[in-house]
């Protein structure tokens, strides 16, 4: 097989510059690993800045996110026994954010794809890029026994902090940064009302809590919850109790428990992987970068990589202008390094750390006091959470 763009992963990332590629007319092939109702079982948060959901347009799959997202223009934080509300409309110049699942979102891609006989190839197992540094570059895979090669111009690695791209990076050329925070966030999702119409973050002694929602009739809930822990320690009346001792009373009391459909446990990383880019192997997403999801910027960080790469391949291929992908890793690294402070910032801000003294607890609370005492900083934060410019 020959395309001119090989992307390896079938994820939002993967589909969403497949779909932008080939309404330009440059040709793509995806590889994913695992099948497409495993894909669509993934179950992920659903923030999405103002630039992504353009892009979803532009991609001709924001019909459905348009209709039934919910726009938000503001959030809460919970801290000291009150509740602060954000008002990113304000603070922000007129901006807001889209809740929309993501597992709705990568539903809809595959739709469009579908749609324009996009070539999605699944379980394709024991992916290989080769010759990288070569003007001719290809990828192999096996499926049913077989193994089959993709010849190519370009190599997308959109396969996630575990797959085969970043691996193919020699080490001496990759450098990566990490800090792995010393807890997790145990989520439940459930066929309830939501508490509030907007996202609510709570700062409490007892450990961070978050009230989120897919729908008005689908909530998705987390606590902030040990690294040793397991699912299966936690009972569903037991996440319930837990989650009201977080919240406001007023807020607590309002709370519609539930069967859980979904429950697990995530563990909460900071990681970038420098460069992005070697070769004609591009890395973009998970692949590339990991956040805390406490800022909402995994996804959105990944959209704005997408953005990059396929506006450099448009240029690339439609003008002979290679200005875009020579300086791919470049641009896409330092908005990554923007979201991943951001991120930083607000779990060192919510979160109780095992570790942290008396002195650090005070300064999370004046933290706090100043950010709502602040024009000037709630008007920080907005901004990073619609979303920095492309």
């Amino acid at each position: 097989m020959k395309a001119p763009v090989c992307i390896i992963g079938g994820g939002p990332s993967g589909l969403l510059l497949s779909q932008l590629l080939d309404i330009e007319g440059i040709d793509n092939i995806v590889l994913e690993k695992q099948s497409r109702e495993y894909v669509l079982g993934r179950i992920r948060a659903g923030v999405l800045e103002h630039g992504f959901a353009q892009l979803m347009r532009e991609a001709r799959c924001g019909e459905r996110m348009d209709r039934e997202g919910e726009i938000h223009e503001g959030f809460f934080i919970a801290h000291d026994g009150v509740m602060d509300r954000v008002d990113l409309h304000k603070y922000s110049g007129g901006s807001s954010v889209v809740v929309y699942g993501q597992t709705e979102l990568t539903r809809d891609l595959y739709e469009a794809r579908d749609r324009m006989n996009g070539k999605v190839i699944h379980n394709a197992e024991d992916v290989a890029p080769h010759d990288l540094k070569s003007d001719r570059p290809y990828v192999t895979y096996r499926q049913g026994g077989q193994i089959f090669r993709v010849d190519c111009d370009y190599v997308i690695g959109a396969d996630g902090f575990h797959g085969v791209s970043r691996k193919s990076i020699p080490r001496e050329v990759l450098q990566e940064f990490e800090r792995v925070y010393p807890f997790g966030w145990l989520g439940v999702l459930s066929r309830t009302k939501p508490v509030s119409p907007e996202l609510i973050y709570s700062r409490h002694e007892r450990g961070f809590a978050l009230c989120s929602l897919r729908s008005q009739t689908l909530s998705r809930y987390y606590i902030q919850a040990p690294l040793e822990d397991k699912v299966e320690d936690w009972s569903d009346d037991a996440f319930w109790t837990e989650l009201r001792n977080r919240l406001p009373t007023d807020v607590a009391n309002k709370l519609i428990s539930g069967p859980s459909i979904e429950k697990s446990i995530a563990p909460l990383r900071s990681f970038v992987a420098e460069p992005m880019r070697h070769g004609r192997l591009f890395l973009a997403g998970d692949a590339a970068h990991i956040v805390p999801p406490t800022g909402a910027r995994g996804l959105n960080s990944a959209a704005s990589d997408i953005y990059y790469l396929y506006h450099a391949m448009v240029d690339h291929y439609k003008k002979g202008n290679d200005t875009g992908l020579d300086a791919y890793s470049q641009r896409a690294l330092a908005r990554v390094w923007k979201a991943q402070r951001f991120s930083w910032w607000m779990t060192t801000l919510l979160h109780r750390f095992p570790t942290n003294l008396p002195y650090e607890d005070r300064l999370q609370q004046t933290e706090l006091q100043y950010l709502f005492s602040s024009e000037k900083a709630l008007g920080s934060l907005a901004e990073n959470y619609v979303g920095l410019p492309f």
